[in-house]
């Protein structure tokens, strides 16, 4: 028996009933954005960093499990760089605001199992500054992936807190309309019962 293939949205990548193009936006940042996604990751559904790809003009999206710096940001990357990544002696958003050079935020992207051997096998990571996200200002709306972490946030919420928080002129929220969406049809598609059954406590 031959299966068809859903039909996907070109555009949003998503399958066309689920289609998420008409709450997506397209914003632009001071800040250049560059995802490092765990393989794994990338083939999950649900995964929030293609949303995020595509709500910034100048975000980047990299695949794999090593990654050589000079070829996703560029020569002068232990200038420009900071890793939004939890750390000691983590800097503020107000001391990255000071440093104009320092124009492009780092992603990892996975579970925190993942995102910790990302941090491993790639040491250049471990070289440059941290900006670690306020774990009491926001809880996560991610209802259907459970984090061993309270401060456990979806890629793309991670990353419009901090830009919220290094360009507070703006507001990124938008972005988050079609990460809810997407949740919601995802509830939707398995059921509200089975729903609270699985995710009522998390």
């Amino acid at each position: 028996m031959k299966y068809l293939k859903r039909p996907f949205c070109p555009n949003c990548e998503r399958p066309r009933r689920t289609c998420l193009c008409s709450v997506m936006v397209r914003l632009d940042s001071r800040y250049r954005i560059v995802i490092l996604q765990d393989p794994i990751e990338a083939r999950h559904a649900l995964s929030t960093a293609p949303l995020l790809e595509k709500s910034l003009r100048n975000a980047q999206r990299n695949i794999d499990e090593t990654f050589d710096p000079q070829v996703v940001i560029g020569p002068d990357w232990q200038d420009c760089a900071v890793l939004v990544y939890p750390g000691e002696n983590p800097i503020s958003a107000e001391h990255i605001r000071e440093q104009p050079q320092r124009n492009t935020l780092i992603f990892l992207d996975g579970t925190w199992r993942k995102t910790g051997r990302l941090l491993r096998l790639n040491a250049w990571l471990q070289l440059l500054p941290r900006m670690a996200l306020d774990a009491k200002s926001q809880r996560s709306n991610y209802r259907i992936r459970r984090s061993p972490r309270a401060d456990g946030l979806a890629t793309i919420e991670a990353a419009v807190q901090c830009l919220n928080a290094l360009e507070s002129e703006r507001d990124f929220s938008p972005m988050l309309r079609a990460f809810d969406t997407m949740i919601d049809f995802q509830i939707t598609a398995m059921g509200k019962k089975t729903y609270l059954r699985n995710h009522k406590n998390d």
